[in-house]
């Protein structure tokens, strides 16, 4: 077991306090965690002046935090209406309404910047650090740790908990025991398991009485059949239209930015469609239907072309779509057209030029699978919420337990919907927690 090292923009006083901590095994708040929803849970405990040990397996805080955003960071979303925010967590959006009335957008922001660290709004109101550098919001919370003379453990697995008349009285270690009044599950779900996130939490929470909904991949890349996908690896889509459907039934709809990959498709749209993909495959054959120019209906779109047409008379029909598509989709567009490439585009038929319109606003995909929890966002499915207070984060169940983040049952879209949830139901957690304590001295 290591303790964390701080970091050197600590005052000389900070520095002194933090080293003289002296090992010892008990506690006001043990937070097991050190993602996104546990080191706020652990900052905002010792702010209210609990004394806090904070433990992570990992070598690091926030390592999964370090790979959001592609390292960018788009730790919330431009939307301050409770409601509407809470929505896009689907049918258990309700349950964040009491985490997100107390520690809402607008606090997470004015939190990151009164630590010098500014937002600010990007495509799709996704909001970024100024500097777009996730290393920024975790040193924010190294400096808020320190700052709290939070106790850090890192490297350090927890192996169970002892309970005594319905409560924990401590959380076991491989070669200690930590006592405390309260304990915070910060463990985060099963996605993108080489940052550390195994699972862990569920199992202790199964052990611990409660019942876990059954945890899969969300905000996943999906894999297609069509080999014709790998000629357009790498290509990035915006504002394009994707529909998923299910027996001629249309299932889900989104608009948005994509990506071909060398196994199918990924980027906001299809991850964010996704969790719904790998649930209805399981009854039977899905298709993505793809429209590359929904701005435009069929007619509008069959004129445009017409007239792109007319202005490359006498021009070959592979020389005459640049205006309508990318460079690298032209010849794959040729190619399922079925028209002669060097045909001239005045000697298309009617019947030819209206295959053309079809394959543009219906190009077919055919979904076979999600790339799974390696290359998962995050976990749907966790603790079950009718166990968990909204009010207060705390447990049904176990008096003094208290969960926080992506282990609860809620998974949004992409965004920053998901960070934020961590950030509000963290701080709910150890705000109710520490609270709780107060009463009780």
């Amino acid at each position: 077991m290591n303790r964390a090292p701080y970091p050197l923009t600590l005052t000389r006083r900070e520095k002194k306090d933090v080293l003289a901590m002296k090992d010892n095994n008990s506690f006001d708040v043990v937070v097991i965690g050190g993602g996104p929803a546990g080191m706020m849970a652990a900052g905002r405990a010792a702010e209210l002046g609990a004394k806090v040990i904070l433990i992570e397996k990992n070598e690091i805080l926030g390592k999964k935090l370090l790979i959001t955003g592609k390292g960018r960071c788009n730790f919330t979303h431009n939307e301050f209406d409770i409601r509407k925010f809470a929505e896009k967590f689907g049918r258990n959006g309700r349950f964040l309404y009491g985490a997100l009335s107390v520690f809402g957008v607008r606090e997470v922001i004015d939190f990151f910047e009164s630590r010098g660290v500014k937002g600010k709004v990007e495509q799709g109101d996704r909001i970024f650090p100024e500097k777009a550098n996730a290393q920024d919001i975790l040193n924010v919370f190294i400096k808020y740790l320190a700052e709290g003379k939070v106790h850090i453990l890192l490297n350090t697995e927890v192996v169970g908990f002892k309970q005594e008349k319905g409560k924990i009285s401590q959380v076991l270690l491989r070669d200690r025991k930590i006592s405390a009044d309260k304990f915070i599950i910060c463990a985060g779900g099963k996605a993108y398991p080489q940052t550390g996130s195994t699972g862990d939490g569920y199992r202790w929470a199964e052990q611990l009485g409660h019942t876990v909904i059954v945890p899969v991949p969300a905000l996943n890349p999906v894999k297609t059949s069509e080999d014709w996908v790998k000629e357009l690896q790498g290509l990035s889509l915006k504002n394009v239209f994707l529909q998923l459907f299910q027996n001629n039934k249309k299932k889900d709809e989104r608009f948005g930015e994509m990506l071909f990959t060398h196994f199918g498709v990924s980027g906001p749209i299809v991850m964010d469609m996704s969790k719904n993909i790998g649930a209805l495959l399981k009854n039977g054959p899905v298709k993505l239907i793809l429209d590359l120019k929904p701005a435009l209906d069929f007619k509008k779109l069959d004129k445009r072309i017409q007239r792109d047409f007319r202005e490359f008379k006498g021009r070959m029909f592979k020389n005459s779509l640049k205006g309508l598509l990318p460079l690298s989709m032209i010849p794959l567009i040729i190619k399922l057209s079925g028209i002669e490439p060097n045909k001239q585009v005045d000697h298309l038929t009617r019947e030819e030029r209206n295959k053309l319109v079809h394959l543009l606003k219906e190009l077919e995909l055919t979904p076979t699978g999600l790339l799974g929890f390696k290359w998962s966002v995050v976990t749907s499915g966790g603790v079950a919420l009718k166990e968990v207070n909204p009010n207060t984060m705390g447990s049904k169940k176990i008096k003094n337990l208290y969960f926080a983040g992506e282990i609860l049952d809620l998974d949004g879209p992409s965004g920053g919907y998901n960070l934020q949830e961590c950030w509000s139901t963290g701080y709910l957690a150890s705000q109710s927690a520490a609270k709780v304590l107060k009463k009780s001295l």
